[in-house]
């Protein structure tokens, strides 16, 4: 039996829902960072026409600059693209205070992008993956790569319908604002302005898609990789990275929760009906009542878990941890974590090893689960796991940021 739970909207379901009601509204993206940048690209913050906003890109710093701009670039629909940094001058004015740099492109986004964004949220709702290139710069004289090139004034008029594919505008400025929707299966929807441009700017976005990536591609205007007159941002909707957690108990309800707040796409999953309930665990997308081994041999064998799967074993007996542990350990999986005392562990180890694990397949197991936080309720064991799994994720050492020298935001 399965229960599952619907998501709290996001950035690109406002626009869609705007949209198809018949407003334009304002979206912004961050397509490139530098240093110490406090959001990644693909980060997107909404104005609508009424003044609301939905999402960051910045986490306060230059969102009140960011926002009069967009409401410009919604009343004119000419878009822009923006470089946040710091100066001497102004590092407390409009920029970011955190040392680092960012390109944020800003675009009116119409009703009229409606199939785009139709095909864009039929994939999400069927947990497939989408993609969206969008010309963020056009630059005849060579590559757009610095604030002066960038396309900031009232005279960039936006996406040229007029313009058949296969013929370059009049004016590169006209490129600007211009989409391809790519989702599997289906014909691309849109032209970057080119044919061969758009067949280029397809195969690498599919692969960018392929790893779950937003980011910047560079081309010549017929395509050309080795040309550089074309800038376009991808964004990539792909599937988000799942979570499933073992043992309907308490700790599971928090673990879940801070789950969702990370992102994941979480299952909760147990034998017993009684406890196993979408009431106890409001925040799963999915409440699953199986043995849990079983569960997931059916997930690996759909081919519905990859590299990016979190997965949380708290139920702590033999009876169901050693065969789901034994399974999970021999798949690339991104983190394997499991609940129990010391002498818990070490029974299970013993019992892991004489099923056949390897050593190297039993150093990836996290037992017992999470960092040393010093936490005791349900809440603060969730956040130390939840901390586990992103020093896992990013390659974090666990330690106090006070204690280490460098960038507080690395790159991805």
């Amino acid at each position: 039996m399965t229960e599952r739970r619907q998501r709290v909207p996001d950035v690109f379901d406002e626009a869609h829902r705007r949209c198809r009601a018949g407003e334009s509204v304002a979206l912004a993206t961050v397509v490139a960072t530098w240093h110490s940048a406090p959001q990644p690209p693909g980060a997107t913050m909404l104005v609508a026409a009424d003044g609301t906003v939905t999402g960051s890109v910045s986490g306060g710093c230059v969102e009140a600059d960011l926002y009069e701009r967009a409401r410009r670039v919604l009343a004119t629909g000419a878009p822009e693209l923006i470089r946040y940094g710091i100066s001497d001058d102004d590092a407390y004015a409009v920029g970011l205070t955190c040392g680092g740099v960012l390109d944020v492109f800003v675009e009116r986004v119409d009703p009229g992008a409606l199939p785009g964004l139709d095909a864009v949220a039929a994939a999400r709702r069927a947990a497939q993956p989408a993609a969206v290139v969008t010309c963020v710069a056009a630059d005849a004289g060579g590559a757009p790569n610095d604030a002066d090139n960038s396309p900031n004034n009232a005279d960039n008029s936006p996406a040229d319908a007029g313009n058949s594919p296969g013929t370059q505008p009049t004016d590169p400025a006209r490129r600007l604002g211009r989409r391809l929707v790519l989702t599997g299966g289906q014909r691309p929807i849109g032209s970057l302005g080119d044919d061969r441009l758009d067949d280029a700017a397809s195969a690498d976005a599919l692969g960018l898609l392929a790893a779950g990536h937003s980011g910047m591609l560079r081309y010549g205007y017929s395509g050309q990789r080795r040309g550089s007159g074309v800038s376009l941002f991808v964004t990539a909707y792909a599937t988000p990275p799942r979570m499933i957690v073992f043992g309907a108990i308490d700790f599971a309800g928090a673990v879940a929760r801070i789950g969702a707040f990370l992102g994941y796409r979480v299952t909760v999953c147990d034998a017993r009906p009684v406890f196993t309930t979408v009431r106890r665990f409001p925040e799963a997308d999915e409440v699953v009542v199986q043995w849990p081994h079983r569960y997931l041999r059916t997930e690996v064998d759909a081919g519905r878990v990859d590299e990016r799967t979190v997965v949380c074993v708290l139920t702590h007996d033999p009876r169901f941890d050693v065969p789901l542990l034994g399974l999970a350990l021999r798949h690339p999986l991104a983190y394997v974590g499991a609940m129990g005392s010391r002498r818990t562990h070490d029974d299970r180890l013993k019992l892991l090893g004489e099923a056949g694990l390897t050593e190297a397949q039993l150093a990836r197991l996290a037992s017992p689960i999470g960092l040393d936080l010093g936490g005791r309720t349900p809440e603060e064991t969730a956040v130390s796991v939840a901390a586990q799994i992103v020093a896992a994720r990013w390659g974090g050492t666990g330690r106090p940021l006070a204690a280490l020298d460098g960038p507080i935001h690395r790159p991805g």
